[in-house]
């Protein structure tokens, strides 16, 4: 009895006390829901991890176990600091880590007569203002092969027009999807264009149809897959860029198109502890995507900066997440996903084939260059919309816009080409050729500077920084 009571009152005081510590220990301070990346060690797999977003109050949206890479969110003020330990490499919050599109201004739009289809691109009604398609061989290339279906080209953008009589025989709806959040979304309305025309006008330049309406996309025979990775809002977050590379790697997409990069402050450097877990996600994603068989091809950017050397990078964030500051850009950091190991890295090229005032460029770090426009070559004080490219916008319609975002699928078309032409190579063998098939274009003596405030100069010889091995070449690449 007399033991009933002492237990009893031990009980009544561990009852007491944990009362009291309830009492004085508040509960997890919340807040807004955050979206965050969290790595687990490369090859360990993630259930370690996911145990650990668990207990430090998160939700995993989304498991990539491909690449030991979790999506998840949480409403808890203390969870990037509670997640980190055992089965955790790296976490951040990719709140403020936002891209904003560069769209590429559709700056004049065009409308398309129809006329009986001939299957030759100089018979699409509006082929003389494709500038771009001639200077790559595009005609000649396609008494060879216009491409082959099988041969699916993802396009990770803002979504594509299925509907576009361009586009409407060309999209795999069945390999579409929208990556918005980190979480794939099969549906069509996820994966269409909402508030943008960047990708729809970036599939028009790959595979818009020989059909007798409208314009000649460099690889018609292709398909396009829409993978959404811009919200409605213009901006890519990581998690979208990470779900949309293994979305199309797991489909088996033997190219993807980045007419993109992703960060808001342009340069990822991983030397910064908010940006290193981006670098590495995106890196696992990419060379993930490379094993089974997709090659990456990316636009450069249009900042004109040289991407090889040193310089200060005075734009970023461009996502109002925090104020613009002057960064010192070094070899920790990188434009991605152009930079990332693995990549085809395209810079542009208008009409007169020089390098286009926008473009940056860079001593290995370009690989090829492509028709991007410049609708300022003739007159640096005027722009000419019909020096820019021409493609497919929603809706039906067809606009000029330029950047290395129209660059980069000139070249990735001309890879679909060569892959329909020469099928069986693997993504760095489909890399070198397109190299291999370039035409060499020179460095031009002294600064280049063709609009006023735009200075660039040019280092290397027959494979230098402003072109890489050359201009893209659609002929070449299908003999």
């Amino acid at each position: 009895m007399r033991n009933h009571k002492v237990i009893g009152a031990a009980s009544a005081v561990a009852l007491a006390v944990g009362l009291v510590g309830t009492a004085i220990a508040p509960a997890a301070a919340t807040g807004p829901e955050h979206t965050y990346l969290v790595l687990a060690p490369q090859g360990a797999g993630t259930k370690a991890a996911a145990a650990r977003v668990a207990a430090a109050d998160g939700t995993v949206v989304a498991t990539y176990d491909q690449i030991g890479v979790l999506v998840a969110r949480s409403s808890s003020t203390a969870f990037e600091r509670a997640v980190a330990g055992r089965g955790v490499e790296a976490v951040a919050s990719t709140d403020g880590l936002g891209t904003v599109l560069d769209e590429g201004e559709i700056v004049e739009t065009v409308d398309s007569a129809v006329v009986e289809a001939t299957g030759d691109p100089t018979g699409e009604p509006l082929w003389t203002r494709q500038w771009d398609m001639a200077q790559i061989d595009v005609p000649a290339a396609h008494a060879v092969t216009t491409g082959d279906p099988s041969v699916v080209v993802g396009v990770l953008d803002s979504g594509i027009d299925a509907n576009h009589p361009d586009l409407a025989t060309q999209v795999a709806k069945d390999q579409s999807a929208s990556c918005i959040g980190g979480v794939v979304d099969r549906s069509q309305a996820a994966w269409s264009p909402t508030t943008s025309s960047h990708g729809t006008h970036v599939a028009g330049t790959i595979a818009a149809a020989l059909n007798g309406v409208g314009i000649s996309g460099v690889a018609p025979g292709v398909k396009v897959a829409s993978v959404k990775v811009v919200n409605d809002d213009g901006y890519i977050y990581p998690e979208a860029a990470v779900c949309g590379i293994l979305w199309a790697a797991e489909q088996g997409m033997p190219i993807t198109n980045h007419s993109y990069y992703i960060d808001p402050w342009e340069f990822n450097c991983r030397n910064d502890e908010r940006q290193r877990p981006v670098w590495l996600a995106v890196q696992r994603a990419l060379k993930y995507a490379s094993s089974k068989g997709g090659l990456a091809i990316a636009s450069a950017g249009n900042s004109n900066v040289d991407l090889q050397h040193k310089f200060v990078d005075s734009g970023s964030p461009n996502d109002g997440s925090a104020p613009v500051e002057d960064r010192t850009i070094n070899g920790a950091c990188v434009d991605l996903p152009g930079e990332a190991p693995g990549v085809v890295t395209v810079s542009a090229v208008g009409p007169a084939e020089v390098k286009s005032y926008y473009s940056s460029y860079g001593q290995g770090v370009v690989d090829v260059t492509a028709p991007g426009g410049d609708s300022r070559w003739r007159n640096p004080a005027v722009s000419t919309a019909t020096d820019a490219v021409l493609s497919t916008i929603p809706g039906g319609g067809y606009g000029y816009s330029q950047g290395t975002s129209m660059a980069a699928p000139h070249a990735s078309g001309v890879a679909a080409l060569a892959l329909s032409a020469h099928p069986g190579m693997k993504p760095g063998q489909l890399a070198s050729f397109l190299e291999r098939t370039a035409t060499p274009i020179a460095c031009p003596d002294g600064v280049f500077e063709l609009r006023p405030g735009y200075p660039a100069t040019c280092t290397g010889g027959q494979r230098n920084g402003f072109y890489g091995a050359g201009n893209v070449n659609a002929l070449n690449a299908v003999q």
